[in-house]
């Protein structure tokens, strides 16, 4: 008995020994708080060295000690997104928040990386620098004196000047997330581009605005190429309210499901032969050329598609249909009693998709595959009823058709 005994005692020392091992093993795994040492650009070499500064939506690796269980990381005082299959013990691949409300960060966040795991947390301070602007979109590119202009883009914040048309725009407001500016157009005399300057750079559109007649395909008054189609050429204020000169009036009724006829009235704009783009850039890139027009629709627009075409042909169409979201749902359009300029870049006209559907397929990749070798050929701005939704009635407006480079 007094073996057994001993025997046991023996045993439970040695599960002792061994439990205070495993616990000093587990102390000593257990990671500190997080330590970052040096920030690197996220890229194939030779880029993936050292940075000074990053900017927003840039890749990087933050590099240092214990940051495999990150919980948070901010930039700025701004969290990005966590995804922990690319974080090891010695670095964290990271991107940067795409959109940082520089002029709203409180002056201890700025130019900060806060870093944030299980065991800890640290600040590493390191140059988070917002980049130049840029400008992806503008309400109306030639709204008239007094009208509300509203220019959408990025890092549009920190503003040093904003010139339109080579008018100063002194009072403008620009919202905290540098995304948005508006402003109400002053006296204009002269057409040229918008340019805004910031404190981190400039951005100059290369394109004019206040400008009805560069790249000019029908403008309805001293470009007139129209051949037929549209219900009626007016310049009633009272229709569509902030017009400039005439326009071309669309308004149909009764435009069934699965309504391709473009040619009964109201339904279209056809122009003669023009010159869409010079003939010296027939062999550019065609993504950098856009075709654009501005569009009044007082009456909300919930179905039917705007099919553009060269020359009557249905090989390659671009589809505008503002009430259609990117995501696949719909929301009814209008543009109330003001005009919207539309920007359709060559690089969305496409063929017939293998499903059927016109200009869902492959990409326009050579403009003399869509006007020829010359450049000079008709367009067709047709209203088609592709869809499952009947159309009881529409009613719009169309003026200054025209190319312009947009890069």
């Amino acid at each position: 008995m007094k073996k057994i005994l001993k025997y046991y005692i023996h045993l439970l020392l040695l599960c002792s020994v061994a439990g205070i091992m495993i616990l000093q093993s587990c102390k000593k795994e257990k990671a500190g708080a997080p330590i970052i040492t040096s920030v690197r650009n996220y890229v194939a070499t030779p880029g993936d060295s050292i940075v000074q500064s990053i900017i927003p939506g840039q890749w990087v690796v933050i590099e240092g000690q214990n940051l495999k269980d990150a919980i948070l990381i901010l930039f700025d005082g701004i969290p990005a997104t966590i995804n922990s299959a690319m974080y090891t013990d010695s670095y964290a691949v990271v991107q940067v928040p795409s959109v940082i409300p520089f002029p709203s960060v409180p002056a201890e966040l700025l130019n900060t990386i806060q870093y944030s795991t299980t065991e800890g947390s640290t600040t590493f301070t390191f140059n988070v620098v917002a980049p130049p602007p840029t400008i992806t979109s503008i309400s109306n590119e030639n709204a008239k004196v007094g009208d509300p202009v509203i220019v959408h883009g990025t890092n549009l914040f920190l503003i040093k000047t904003i010139t339109w048309a080579g008018t100063p725009i002194t009072n403008y407001t620009s919202s905290n997330d540098g995304l948005m500016l508006s402003f109400v157009l002053p006296e204009l005399t002269q057409s040229g581009p918008l340019q805004i300057v910031t404190a981190s750079g400039s951005r100059t559109t290369p394109y004019n605005v206040n400008d009805v007649k560069s790249g000019g395909i029908c403008n309805f008054d001293d470009i007139s190429t129209l051949s037929w189609g549209p219900s009626a050429v007016i310049n009633s204020a009272t229709l569509f309210p902030g017009g400039r000169g005439y326009y071309a009036q669309l308004n149909a009724t009764g435009i069934g499901a699965g309504d391709f006829s473009w040619w009964n009235g109201g339904r279209g704009i056809n122009t003669n032969a023009v010159q869409w783009v010079p003939t010296t850039a027939m062999n550019d890139t065609v993504a950098n050329y856009a075709l654009k027009f501005e569009i009044s629709v007082p009456v909300p627009w919930s179905a039917g598609t705007l099919f553009v075409a060269a020359n009557y042909s249905w090989t390659y169409i671009a589809r505008c249909a503002p009430w259609l979201n990117a995501d696949g749902s719909t929301s009814a359009f209008s543009t109330g009693s003001s005009w919207r300029t539309v920007t359709i870049p060559f690089s969305v006209f496409k063929t017939k998709s293998d499903a059927g559907v016109n200009g869902q397929g492959t990409p326009l990749t050579k403009f003399s595959d869509l006007l020829g070798s010359s450049g000079n050929t008709g367009m067709n701005i047709w209203f088609i009823n592709d869809g499952k939704t009947p159309v009881a009635s529409y009613n719009m407006a169309i003026d200054n058709i025209r190319v312009v480079k947009i890069k």
